[in-house]
């Protein structure tokens, strides 16, 4: 065997073992009882001791400088290979282990906070874990910015710079296409029950709709929507509020997106580092392209209007324009995963600098509540009214995910780039959509996105499929267009 066979027969173990961890985190956040919190620590905290002395093996370096690659694949393996070796062998190994065993248990007692509305039972915790992930960043970092060591995790190449500019440049046009919109009547949200079996049976059939293979995957609740794995096996879940049945049925579609790019990478990289996404930034294009420009389409929620129609009977609701409105209502609120598009990115850019201030120590966590609280008032015009609607909402810090925020809005721009490019191919797309029948539209984007898998450097993805480099400008052209035309402005 050649020493890159040898690498990559190591490596192949490694991935196999990284999906096991991941399929201790899923069981966490879905099945595992309560009184397993603590104990699951140590699991987790264990099983990253184990991945970590692989990712530093130093056979690794040996290999690395003794592989003869023979092909694009190859170098891609091993350029991933090497990136994830550099970025190992900088974090001790027993930073590496407190940090799974610390986040695993936070989980947990956020979880309990959040349902408690007590966020003093959480900021202790979220303490520790930022002054952990300050010192992985700092070891990451060496000397350089330290949110950008963390955000390169997620977005290979990005920078907190360059994130920040692009989003001074988003905001203006965001502000003032909210102003306009909100200037104009809304529509009526949805008054009426629905039940959670009704609501799961739809899950499931528009996720199967979407592409989603259940042979190779399961759809659970959670307390916030995931999906998890990646090859065969490849989990969603989502949750159900019996009087909203769109908080259900968009998580769900969402995270299909997700899953699908999972699922769609070619079977041949299976079990090795080009078998993952290229970053969370072309990930979230995909669950954002899934739920937004399909799922919220003009055309496709008509087709959704007949179909809750024959499930739900009358539920108050005239007419599929009225229905179209009130999937795409736009209002200030609080739950970033339940915002218009209009907001989304307003609730990401909040998130942002908060993050970056917490890392740099610019702002303390016992000062994290209020700092959230006016920011979000001035912001969105409205007091945050307790704290599950606010600091507690989302699960990504007790997780230890700081830089992980921005390439949600990476990804809405990514898909932006990517919607533009998909409607020149398929110039009959809302017929298609009309019909309920996305499958062109996932055709396209498994073809052009989802089967490279990580081929290839974020941005080379989505200029490849575009044939443009990645910009704003799509994504705010889509929105001002489509806006424009259900809020008549």
């Amino acid at each position: 065997m050649t020493a890159y066979d040898d690498l990559m027969a190591f490596q192949r173990e490694t991935e196999a073992l990284a999906q096991i961890a991941g399929r201790l985190g899923w069981d966490q956040e879905t099945m595992m009882p309560r009184g397993a919190a603590d104990q699951r620590g140590e699991e987790m905290g264990a099983m990253e001791g184990v991945l970590h002395a692989r990712r530093t093996d130093p056979r690794l370096a040996d290999w690395l400088e003794a592989a003869e690659p023979e092909d694009d694949e190859a170098h891609a393996q091993l350029r991933l290979i090497r990136r994830s070796f550099d970025r190992a062998t900088k974090v001790p190994a027993d930073l590496a282990q407190a940090l799974a065993r610390v986040t695993s248990t936070a989980q947990g007692i956020w979880a309990e906070a959040r349902a408690a509305e007590k966020i003093g039972d959480f900021l202790p915790t979220l303490a520790e874990v930022i002054a952990l992930k300050q010192q992985e960043a700092a070891a990451l970092a060496q000397g350089g910015d330290l949110y950008d060591a963390l955000m390169d995790d997620y977005e290979p190449g990005a920078t907190a710079a360059s994130t920040a500019a692009m989003f001074d440049r988003m905001r203006p046009r965001l502000v003032r296409l909210r102003a306009a919109v909100l200037d104009k009547p809304a529509p009526a949200p949805l008054n009426g029950h629905f039940g959670e079996p009704a609501q799961l049976r739809f899950s499931r059939d528009l996720a199967a709709r979407f592409g989603y293979d259940f042979t190779r995957g399961r759809l659970d609740l959670a307390v916030h929507p995931f999906s998890s794995g990646s090859g065969n096996d490849v989990r969603i879940t989502t949750r159900v509020v019996e009087t909203d049945p769109f908080n259900c049925f968009y998580s769900t579609i969402h995270e299909v997106g997700h899953a699908c790019y999972e699922l769609g990478i070619d079977p041949d990289y299976l079990l090795t580092p080009l078998g993952n996404g290229a970053s969370m930034g072309v990930h979230e294009s995909q669950s954002r392209i899934y739920e937004n420009q399909l799922g919220r389409s003009p055309a496709f929620t008509g087709w959704m209007f007949r179909q809750m129609l024959d499930r739900f009977g009358d539920f108050g609701v005239s007419s599929p324009e009225e229905f179209t409105r009130i999937v795409n209502r736009v209002q200030p609120g609080f739950i970033r995963t339940e915002a218009d598009e209009v907001h989304y990115n307003l609730h990401v850019m909040m998130r942002f600098d908060l993050e970056r201030a917490l890392i740099r120590g610019d702002l303390q966590v016992a000062d994290l509540e209020a700092a959230w609280n006016d920011r979000f008032a001035a912001d969105f015009g409205v007091a945050v009214d307790r704290p599950a609607h606010g600091v507690l909402q989302d699960v990504h810090w007790s997780c230890g995910l700081f830089g992980y925020f921005p390439t949600y809005t990476l990804g809405n721009v990514y898909a932006g780039c990517l919607h533009q490019a998909l409607r020149a191919a398929l110039p009959d797309l809302d017929d298609q959509l009309a019909r309920g029948d996305v499958t062109a539209a996932t055709g396209w984007l498994r073809e052009n996105v989802q089967r490279h898998g990580g081929l290839m450097a974020p941005r080379d993805v989505i200029t490849q499929a575009c044939g443009f480099a990645p910009t704003e400008a799509p994504l705010l052209d889509y929105l001002d267009a489509k806006f424009g035309a259900l809020y008549g402005l």
